[in-house]
């Protein structure tokens, strides 16, 4: 997580904040064990981690569809969330996300690997490839190539309106200075 992003949502310092960054149990799990797991995993972080003040995590709104519409992932406005008393303090910033044929993003930080020729450009380029990209000319700019991929390779751009952010504060002061809390987005995803 971005520092700046722990301390827009959550109010405290970037180190005394931590992000839950995938939250996942399998559908035969029963009802309620994603809050009975969240309430678990935040008492096992208070003891373990008493330097941590608070918690965010997002939830991503946009369904995912492969190129031919069929559903790889669906959005999700963070229900579970909504469920463990998570302060919704609104949404992350809006952006173009690029999918491959596939319904993966393809990674805007690898992208900017790819454009301004840094480590780790070489493993970003095979990705590319991988999901369908044309090849690097011989002496191509980097930006130029990126936008040549995206233009000629298999790839959508595609609007999202940001992720949901939700924060929980885990001692008094933190919840004082965390973003003020919003209504929870309700209904379909996005």
């Amino acid at each position: 997580t971005n520092p700046a992003s722990i301390r827009k949502h959550t109010g405290v310092e970037a180190a005394a904040g931590v992000e839950l960054g995938r939250f996942i149990l399998l559908d035969d799990v029963p009802g309620n064990g994603e809050t009975w797991f969240l309430a678990r995993a935040f008492r096992a972080l208070r003891a373990e981690k008493p330097e941590v003040r608070a918690v965010l995590s997002y939830s991503d709104p946009v369904p995912r569809l492969t190129a031919a519409g069929d559903l790889v992932k669906p959005g999700h406005i963070g229900v579970i969330y909504q469920a463990h008393n998570g302060r919704y303090v609104g949404r992350g910033g809006a952006r173009t996300i690029f999918l491959d044929a596939r319904g993966l993003v393809v990674s805007g930080r690898a992208l900017s690997k790819v454009r301004c020729d840094t480590r780790g450009r070489a493993y970003a380029e095979k990705v590319l490839l991988e999901a369908g990209a044309p090849a690097r000319r011989e002496g191509e700019d980097g930006r130029a190539y990126v936008r040549r991929a995206l233009a000629e390779g298999p790839f959508r751009a595609v609007w999202h309106p940001g992720n949901h952010a939700y924060v929980w504060p885990l001692d008094r002061a933190a919840a004082a200075a965390a973003a003020p809390a919003l209504p929870y987005p309700k209904g379909v995803a996005a």
